[in-house]
């Protein structure tokens, strides 16, 4: 696809963007390891005095930023608000915590005597620039959430973000440059997806992180395996939202409208399948589906909107088709499913019914505002149903029933559990997946560890 911005709201293209050449590449990674060789040696305490000031220039830039998210991907002007507020919390959340978190450990006494050593340490230490192959459905968050531990760690970033948020990449790369990051710390490269695999062949490329599609990771990881080099992969999702019969059935359904239909319903861990007791569906039912249709679908820019458009056209022909199969196979249309008509990508809140495991939507993600209702007689039937996936991101259950609880915590087949809550990430806490969500962990002590040299070192007695 071009890089370009293209305004989902009504189809009209903003800004074109030429793609890099094979000399502005290679000098963009021959700086990117040059400046690797200082910027590695730096203390934490200068790390994180520059990760502040970007945090802040971000507060104060956010109105502007807020609007290109918008104008390039749709979400609602309220929600980018949000988003550059949550990177800001993350890049101090990570300049307070990264000296300890990468703090040198020592094995037990016990442990050195036995190894015939008079001191062990293991040493947490940068590789090097890593690769982000990022996507646009948080064009920041996405991004900040890789960028903030890695630069606290003493990589350096390069940063192919998706073709439809060019503003956005370049905003980030002058982000950094303003904070006073040294030249070549973080990098966009506003490249085609072809451009990929020779970036990542190249020897001073060390790593790699990708959010998106299960096709594009598989592409990413093939060839850094075939190069022996690190991934960390956060692919799509399929959660469940898990009703029980002592859940709060109001609050279970007002959180399940929010947890469909965040980012436009656009986001691999939004609540996508909801799997409902029978003896509570009804009473679950009613309100959910009252609560989806009264949701404001319109400009993405306007206050009062709730859901925008989606990305792209070709992701509402997606969303439509799946919608269309499930429906032509017996699926219940409760509410939505009718393309409105006018300019835009726009699709209205959507939930079908009678969902059986034929149908595609039973297995493929529904990247939109579109929910699938499941009836279940007991616990074991609802794991059987959240389990019965290619994908295992987060999952949501309500109950408030603590056995039941153990339950779903020790069977789901997801990397987390949001218990009588819906799925959100923090920097604080580890975000990632199982199955063909991927593998690797984003965030907290985890995420910055993944890019690091895990050193040992030993000394004689």
């Amino acid at each position: 696809m071009p890089i370009a911005t293209v305004n989902p709201a009504n189809g009209e293209t903003l800004k074109r963007y030429d793609a890099l050449g094979e000399e502005d590449i290679e000098r963009r990674l021959a700086t990117a390891d040059t400046t690797f060789r200082t910027y590695r040696t730096t203390s934490f305490a200068e790390r994180a005095r520059l990760l502040r000031r970007a945090a802040d220039l971000l507060d104060e830039d956010t109105e502007d930023v807020a609007r290109v998210m918008t104008t390039e991907m749709g979400k609602p002007v309220k929600q980018a608000r949000a988003e550059a507020a949550k990177c800001a919390k993350a890049m101090r959340w990570y300049a307070d915590h990264a000296e300890v978190l990468l703090t040198d450990v020592e094995p037990s006494d016990a442990d050195v005597k036995d190894s015939g050593a008079s001191r062990v340490l293991v040493r947490y230490r940068p590789l090097g620039p890593v690769l982000a192959v990022m996507p646009w459905n948080f064009p920041l968050w996405q991004v900040i959430r890789f960028a903030a531990p890695a630069l606290m760690a003493g990589n350096v970033g390069l940063l192919k973000h998706a073709s439809n948020v060019p503003q956005t990449a370049l905003y980030l790369e002058d982000l950094f440059r303003r904070a006073g990051f040294p030249e070549g710390c973080f990098q966009t490269l506003l490249v085609g997806s072809r451009a990929i695999e020779d970036i990542l062949r190249d020897p001073r490329v060390k790593a790699a992180t990708l959010t998106g599609s299960e096709p594009a990771g598989r592409a990413v990881a093939s060839v850094a395996g075939d190069e022996v080099k690190k991934t960390v992969l956060e692919l799509g999702g399929s959660d469940p939202y898990i009703v029980l019969p002592s859940a709060d059935i109001g609050k279970a359904a007002e959180t399940a409208v929010t947890a469909r239909v965040q980012n436009t319903g656009q986001s691999c861990i939004a609540a996508k399948r909801f799997i409902v007791h029978a003896d509570v569906y009804d009473a679950f039912t009613e309100r959910f589906v009252a609560g989806m249709r009264a949701l404001r679908t319109g400009d993405p820019l306007d206050e009062d909107t709730d859901v925008g458009p989606l990305s792209s056209e070709q992701g509402r022909e997606d969303l439509e088709e799946l919608v269309d199969e499930a429906v032509e196979s017996g699926a219940t249309v409760l509410c939505g499913a009718e393309r409105p008509d006018g300019p835009g990508w726009f699709y209205p809140p959507t939930v079908l019914a009678d969902i059986t495991p034929e149908m595609r939507i039973h297995r493929e993600e529904a990247f939109g505002p579109v929910a699938t209702l499941y009836r279940v007689a007991d616990l074991d039937e609802a794991i059987a149903i959240a389990n019965d996936t290619p994908f295992g991101l987060s999952s949501n259950v309500w109950t408030r029933d603590a056995d039941e609880v153990d339950r779903f915590v020790r069977d789901l087949d997801t990397g987390a559990v949001y218990v009588n809550g819906m799925t959100a990430s923090h920097p604080a806490f580890p975000f990632g997946g199982v199955k063909r969500s991927g593998y690797g962990r984003e965030l907290s002590g985890h995420g910055i560890r993944e890019f690091c040299n895990i050193t040992t070192v030993w000394h004689g007695a």
